[in-house]
C-alpha cells in the first residue's frame, strides 16, 4: 500500500496533532475542516450556520486544491453539527449551493455536543484521485 502524509504549505497547523491529509492508494483522507479563516486563524469565526458552512466548504476546497484536486473529487463527506435540528436545513442550503447536483458525494450528518473553538460545523472528507 502506498501511503503519504501531508502538511499543506500555507495552511495553519492543525488544531489537533494530525496531518492535513493522508493519501492511501489514490484515496485522500482530509482532516476535519471548520470555519476558521485559514489566513488569520485566530480571527473570530463567522456568525451563523450558513456563513460557517460556506467558510468550511471553502477551506475544504482550498485543502483539496493544494493537493491538485477539487470538490468534484469528493466521494464521501461527514458533517458534524452542534445544533442539528436548528441548523440542518440552513446547512443543507449552503452545502447544496457549493456542490453542483451532479458532483455530490455520499454524506452523513451527525449531531454532536461541541466542536473546536465553538464552531457550529465541522466537515471531514474522503476524495479519490482520478
Amino acid at each position: 500500500m502506498s501511503l503519504s502524509r501531508h502538511i499543506l504549505a500555507g495552511f495553519p497547523p492543525s488544531v489537533s496533532p494530525s496531518s492535513h491529509a493522508v493519501e492511501a492508494d489514490g484515496f485522500v483522507f482530509l482532516t476535519g475542516q471548520f470555519p476558521r479563516d485559514l489566513d488569520d486563524p485566530e480571527a473570530p469565526l463567522p456568525e451563523g450556520i450558513a456563513a460557517q458552512t460556506a467558510r468550511t466548504l471553502g477551506n475544504l476546497a482550498r485543502a483539496l486544491a493544494a493537493l491538485g484536486l477539487g470538490l468534484e473529487h469528493l466521494v464521501s463527506v461527514r458533517v458534524y453539527l452542534v445544533a442539528f435540528e436548528r441548523d440542518y436545513a440552513a446547512m443543507n442550503a449552503a452545502y447544496a449551493a457549493a456542490l453542483p447536483p451532479g458532483e455530490r458525494p455520499v454524506r452523513t450528518c451527525i449531531g454532536v455536543t461541541a466542536l473546536v473553538r465553538g464552531a457550529l460545523i465541522e466537515i471531514e472528507a474522503i476524495a479519490k484521485r482520478p
